[in-house]
């Protein structure tokens, strides 16, 4: 079996870009567009400089510097896998409390691009979607200005020496799964900066490019199997290899001052239209996810493939995505939604990705927030009643309960999950207390129809299961 390698010389590689986070998905998405550039003998000055500022990502850099920051992304597709080494990192800097050595790289004229994978749940958003200044570590960040704990102090440090300097500013990218990532990003980033230095927040505001964009690839956690994979290829010293699916989609804002790298020539889309993209994947590929997570968590399966093999999960997915989620999603240009969906169902069937439900219900304070409960607004504010959504929001209820309905033990699978197994139980006499969770649903609570029905499909499920709650949704007509 061979491993494709890079095409490039390496050593010739100059750092342009600095990444905080360096988890799967960003070694499957964009490290793996850069590499694709650079093999075509283009923007050499773009390589990657990685970063974390949490003490796991220590570990992360060990893993990747005893392989010369070499990544092994393999490719899941049914008719065969297919193995890479993506060579567009030079380095990891080191992960420090201070975050000196990160503040130091960033300042660098010849860096041109800040960019982030840090999570859904790692923007310190609060309940009602804003930034939240009170957050203990951006409180933190703001006392102590020179050394901060969190990426976005770091990123303003950063900023501040470079405007001193005389440096042109950077160019800060999100590439978070968020609706309006850039819009997110720059909310953190400013008003990180106001709590020490409001002069320099102003200036940051007036003057930093956060271009919106939206990204995609389903890149399944890191496991026995996975390592077992790339032994397979001859890489079985690589401690943390990256399994995802073939598939792959990248959609910026064309909004970088200081430059960019020409990513259009690998298959990134440029455009003014990044909101309708995202929401499109948002509500129709991650709202999908959730709709496959809780009934297959309920029902004790592992795999997502196995999920879209059971008699049900698929139809109810596909009813709820066609009755509901497409007729709220606005046109995208060039995009057809039917099809679209017909894709998503296609990529969460592929048996070799082998992702498992328990990682789809992973973080449901965070995700439902983002990819169900909005579509729930949008259906309600059409006149609708999202019956089906609402059923599957009673599901998350019902998994945070903590037990399948076999009565095997679901484990923590949540940041806040003794609150949500608190609420779960109190929910089942009286249904009000789980959508009472103000910064999931916001004021739906006092939506007296919601809440009527979420406690029906709620009593349903407990009474009859979920595979009669879903086969009498989809029996609907």
């Amino acid at each position: 079996m061979t491993v494709q390698t890079p095409s490039y010389d390496r050593s010739r590689l100059i750092p342009g870009i600095v990444h905080i986070g360096l988890g799967n998905f960003h070694r499957a998405h964009m490290a793996v567009y850069l590499d694709d550039l650079f093999g075509l003998g283009l923007d050499h000055d773009w390589a990657i400089l990685g970063a974390g500022v949490r003490a796991p990502d220590a570990r992360m850099r060990d893993a990747m510097r005893a392989q010369d920051c070499l990544s092994t992304v393999i490719e899941l597709d049914p008719s065969g896998r297919s193995a890479r080494r993506i060579g567009s990192m030079i380095d990891f800097l080191p992960v420090e409390a201070d975050n000196a050595s990160l503040i130091a790289a960033m300042s660098r004229p010849e860096i041109r691009i800040v960019s982030l994978t840090v999570t859904e749940g790692g923007y310190f958003v609060d309940s009602t979607g804003q930034f939240d200044p009170a957050a203990p570590e951006i409180v933190a960040d703001g006392a102590n200005p020179s050394a901060p704990v969190t990426a976005f102090g770091a990123i303003v440090a950063a900023l501040r020496a470079r405007r001193a300097a005389g440096v042109v500013p950077f160019t800060v990218m999100s590439c978070d799964n968020l609706p309006g990532n850039g819009h997110v990003c720059a909310a953190a980033v400013v008003g990180t900066a106001r709590l020490s230095d409001p002069e320099l927040a102003d200036w940051i505001k007036s003057n930093v490019a956060f271009p919106n964009g939206m990204v995609d690839r389903i890149t399944p956690a890191t496991g026995p199997r996975e390592r077992a994979m790339a032994a397979e290829f001859g890489l079985g010293d690589d401690p943390v290899p990256v399994t995802c699916e073939p598939f792959r989609q990248w959609v910026l804002e064309d909004n970088f001052p200081a430059g960019r790298p020409a990513l259009e020539k690998v298959g990134v889309t440029f455009t003014d239209a990044v909101h309708a993209f995202e929401t499109m994947k948002i509500r129709i590929l991650n709202g999908g996810h959730a709709i496959i997570a809780y009934p297959g968590g309920l029902k004790g399966i592992h795999f997502v493939h196995e999920a879209m093999a059971d008699p049900l999960i698929p139809a109810f997915l596909d009813a709820i995505e066609t009755r509901e989620i497409l007729p709220i999603v606005p046109p995208v240009p060039g995009q057809d939604l039917g099809g679209y969906k017909a894709l998503i169902l296609q990529r969460f069937s592929n048996p070799e990705v082998a992702d498992t439900e328990r990682r789809l219900c992973l973080d449901g304070s965070n995700r439902q927030p983002k990819f169900i409960v909005p579509s729930i607004r949008d259906v309600l504010g059409a006149g609708g009643k999202a019956e089906g959504l609402t059923l599957l929001s009673a599901m998350w209820c019902r998994y945070c309960f903590g037990t399948t309905e076999a009565g095997d033990v679901v484990e923590p699978n949540d940041p806040n999950w003794d609150m949500l197994q608190a609420r779960a139980a109190e929910a089942r006499t009286t249904p009000a207390a789980w959508i009472g969770m103000e910064a999931v649903y916001g004021d739906l609570v006092k939506d007296a129809g919601f809440v009527t029905r979420f406690g029906k499909a709620l009593d349903f499920i407990w009474a009859h299961g979920v595979d009669e709650a879903m086969r009498r949704y989809i029996a609907v007509r």
